[in-house]
């Protein structure tokens, strides 16, 4: 446990293996000066790596990693005393010494590889949404951070919103009496008719494009597996490819439904089935239709939680006038005695409006968040652990995912029953072993963990 990595050992080994790493606690036993700054490593720098970088702005940014140098060019200018790096292994080698805390805003793949990597080096870790690609990974990540007493933070950046700690009191107040119904629903990935997010329900691109000279493509493709370059896939569309990322649950699962977990303290469910457009095994459905479902807790009844993507939304509720708008992204928890709605631009209403108007707002019982990356600073700093540490993002994730498993296309011909039975503590399908494989990814050679 006291033996530190071997660099040479690490540089030489193409991934992250679990006899190269010790779980080390370098990262948690330090302590910080009351004003005393944390020296920050990220990996992934282009696109939504910039939200994270002003987010940590007061920190110390001593190294910045990423693939493709043009793309990550913005972030090397405004951190010119970063190091710089293509393979966030070698800089995490190089830099073990000087890293407090890694931010990983890579694409989906990496997202485990990476943050298991800084957490085995006793490395705080912020890691963008989902918390994983595989349900086996979320797991293991929360586990492993959990065993180096590291500081975490999953990129859901709403889980910090006051509207989510006003839902809570909502439902903590009984405002609208049990809630057996919570739906959840995402204009992505394709918005009107231009398809302003990113493409799913397509072929593998049949054309070779070169690859751009600034990119590390090999790099790029981690442990998923090989395949040539295409624009189809980076910089932003690996998002509805099933290799590289988790499509449009996967993308705003971990955002929306983390006030219905909150709110209804739901923890893993018993079920979950799915319906959709065409799926293949490239990329994932144009629109689909899942649901999930609770157990009772303590005083709360069994919830069905359904979530729709792709521009559907949930049947109209009688108790919404034509003048109540649920906008192209939003939730709603229907309870025997009203619906409370957010479309995330007007927080949170309860319907019917009269009864909405006699009641107000909640009696406010809840600590206000002082900021998403914010309450990361001062969990490296020993204080609180923040909002969505991976002990609260693992088993969301878990949830959100196996969403996605019952999508699979490889499924759809021989699930006899529509219901995925899902057991949680044996991490188990009861009903359907064939979809067990999906709960677990193979890694490309040199990636194994």
């Amino acid at each position: 446990m006291g033996m530190k990595v071997n660099r040479r050992k690490f540089l030489n080994s193409a991934g992250v293996t679990a006899a190269t790493f010790t779980i080390l606690k370098s990262g948690s036993a330090r302590t910080y000066a009351a004003n005393e700054k944390l020296n920050v490593a990220f990996i992934g720098v282009g696109g939504r790596a910039g939200s994270n970088l002003r987010g940590l702005e007061t920190q110390n940014i001593v190294a910045l990693c990423d693939v493709d140098w043009q793309r990550a060019a913005a972030s090397f200018d405004l951190h010119p005393q970063a190091k710089r790096y293509k393979d966030y292994r070698v800089m995490l080698a190089e830099m073990e010494s000087a890293i407090d805390a890694v931010v990983v805003s890579t694409p989906d793949h990496h997202h485990f590889h990476a943050s298991m990597a800084a957490i085995r080096l006793g490395k705080h870790v912020y890691c963008e949404k989902p918390l994983t690609h595989s349900i086996w990974e979320a797991r293991e990540l929360a586990k492993a951070a959990r065993e180096a007493g590291v500081a975490t933070q999953m990129g859901n950046q709403a889980q910090a919103d006051k509207d989510t700690r006003i839902v809570q009191e909502f439902v903590i107040d009984n405002a609208i009496g049990p809630i057996r119904e919570a739906h959840v629903w995402t204009d992505r990935p394709s918005r009107g008719l231009h398809g302003e997010y990113w493409p799913q329900g397509v072929p593998r691109p049949a054309d070779n494009p070169p690859v751009p000279n600034t990119m590390a493509w090999d790099l790029w493709i981690g442990p998923a597996p090989k395949r040539p370059y295409h624009p189809s896939y980076a910089p932003f569309n690996w998002r509805g490819w099933w290799d590289f990322g988790t499509g449009a649950l996967g993308d705003m699962g971990c955002h929306y439904f983390d006030p219905v977990y909150r709110a209804l303290k739901l923890q893993s469910p018993t079920s979950v089935e799915a319906v959709s457009t065409r799926v293949n095994q490239e990329t994932y459905p144009l629109g689909s239709m899942v649901s999930f479902q609770f157990p009772a807790r303590g005083d709360q009844p069994p919830v069905k939680v359904r979530w729709y993507d792709g521009g559907l939304r949930p049947p109209r509720p009688e108790v919404l006038k034509a003048g109540n708008v649920m906008s192209a992204n939003g939730v709603m928890l229907v309870g025997d005695d009203g619906v409370i709605l957010t479309d995330w631009d007007n927080g949170w209403r309860m319907f019917p409006d009269e009864r909405g108007n006699e009641y107000g707002t909640p009696p406010k019982v809840l600590t206000r968040s002082p900021g998403h990356h914010e309450e990361w600073i001062q969990a490296c700093k020993g204080g609180p652990k923040a909002g969505s540490n991976f002990d609260w993002a693992g088993p969301l994730t878990e949830g959100v995912l196996l969403g996605n498993i019952a999508l699979r296309s490889e499924l759809r011909d021989d699930l006899t029953e529509k219901k995925l039975l899902w057991d949680s503590e044996a991490f188990t399908f009861t009903n359907h072993v064939p979809a067990n494989q999906f709960l677990r990814r193979e890694y490309r050679n040199g990636w194994s963990v």
